[in-house]
């Protein structure tokens, strides 16, 4: 970070330099030294006013950044940050304020379509749980929109922790789902959910946010059906898979919830075959297997979750009401068993809630091992 300082210190010296020069000049009576819409210094670093859209003002006219640098070790000043080194090719790149040093993630888009890939942002309000808008700076070419940067994502935690304990996946699915009932309130179906969309916003890894929602898709009125196929293999639901047209895109997202969930609790997906033809039949079919080891409180919202017609599914907001949550994240006495035995006992599936709607005797196949082929990072979580 000592190298991205210094660099910032001489951009400062020199944007200062050739301002005193401008002024002096103009003293003089004399013709600027360049335009003030475009000025170059020595080293090639091009300065040129900008516009700022902090509210989102794509009409409002101001100057404008420089493009992002061909070379991906050079650091480009825009505004107020420096870009420095690429994380994911010419579109995302790690940024720093020149001032603060905080550090930010900035995301490039061509200033023809920044509006329509950034549109689930400005129709959306702020919500704790979901990534925002620092600032829009716009190109003659690109646009530049500066986020919070994340401290590492759910995938990579479930990975290198195996799976989690019911209370902590529990406090970290209350954030997911939270986010995800936001979104639907306000029209937006996410159509790509997975681990690594949800990122932590601190290093205790405590507090989470929906990193991203450029593949969000606006829907109209109290209608959310969509028909484009999106999202990761292991986390799409049946309806995707069938080509029957439209689907309802919040019974979808919540589907791929129930496979974070899934995944958190066991360490693998819910859906797992070496070969996608064979893990598209078993989601196709709904062949579900839960492991014994988890509570009849966790089986009962898995199963409400992952249900095979969209139908039955419970909304992102009934999510949030199910026991296993509210149990999981308040301090509770020792639990009085039900009369014909305590929750989780084998043999049964007792749930106190109609979301599940039913007691029944686990299938043969649940209880299958953990982890073969449904390893977490064979499909990319």
């Amino acid at each position: 970070m000592g190298m991205h300082v210094a660099m910032a210190a001489i951009l400062m010296l020199q944007c200062s330099a050739w301002k005193g020069a401008v002024r002096s000049a103009e003293r003089r009576g004399s013709r600027p030294l360049a335009s003030p819409r475009r000025a170059r210094l020595r080293g090639a670093i091009l300065l040129e006013d900008y516009r700022i859209e902090s509210k989102f003002q794509p009409e409002s006219w101001i100057p404008k950044p420089p493009e992002t640098p061909s070379s991906p070790h050079c650091i480009s000043c825009i505004g107020k940050y420096l870009l420095l080194e690429p994380l994911e090719g010419d579109r995302v790149f790690r940024a720093a304020h020149v001032h603060s040093g905080e550090e930010l993630l900035c995301k490039v888009f061509d200033i023809a379509r920044y509006q329509e890939s950034l549109a689930a942002y400005f129709c959306l309000s702020a919500h704790r749980n979901i990534n925002q808008i620092v600032e829009i700076l716009l190109g003659d070419t690109r646009a530049y929109a500066f986020f919070p940067r994340g401290h590492g994502d759910v995938h990579a935690l479930v990975r290198a922790c195996k799976r989690l304990r019911e209370d902590e996946a529990a406090r970290l699915f209350q954030q997911m789902a939270s986010a995800v009932a936001h979104c639907h309130d306000n029209h937006l179906v996410l159509r790509d959910l997975k681990l690594r969309k949800f990122v932590f916003k601190n290093q205790n890894r405590t507090l989470l946010m929906l990193d991203s929602l450029e593949d969000a898709c606006v829907v109209q009125g109290q209608g959310d059906s969509v028909w484009d196929r999106h999202g990761c293999p292991a986390y799409v639901s049946p309806e995707v898979l069938s080509g029957g047209g439209r689907y309802s895109g919040r019974a979808a997202d919540v589907w791929s919830l129930g496979v974070m969930l899934y995944t958190m609790l066991v360490g693998r997906y819910p859906f797992h075959e070496p070969e996608p033809a064979a893990l598209f039949s078993r989601i196709r079919h709904g062949q579900l297997s839960l492991p014994d080891g988890l509570t009849a409180r966790a089986r009962c919202l898995l199963r409400s979750l992952l249900q095979r017609q969209p139908g039955q599914r419970l909304t992102s907001r009934e999510v949030l009401e199910h026991p296993w949550l509210s149990r999981a994240l308040e301090p509770a006495p020792a639990p009085t068993p039900p009369a014909d035995g305590p929750p989780g006992a084998p043999g049964t599936s007792w749930c106190p809630t109609s979301a599940c709607g039913r007691s029944s005797t686990p299938s043969s196949a649940e209880g299958a091992g953990r982890g073969g082929a449904g390893a977490l990072w064979r499909w990319g979580g």
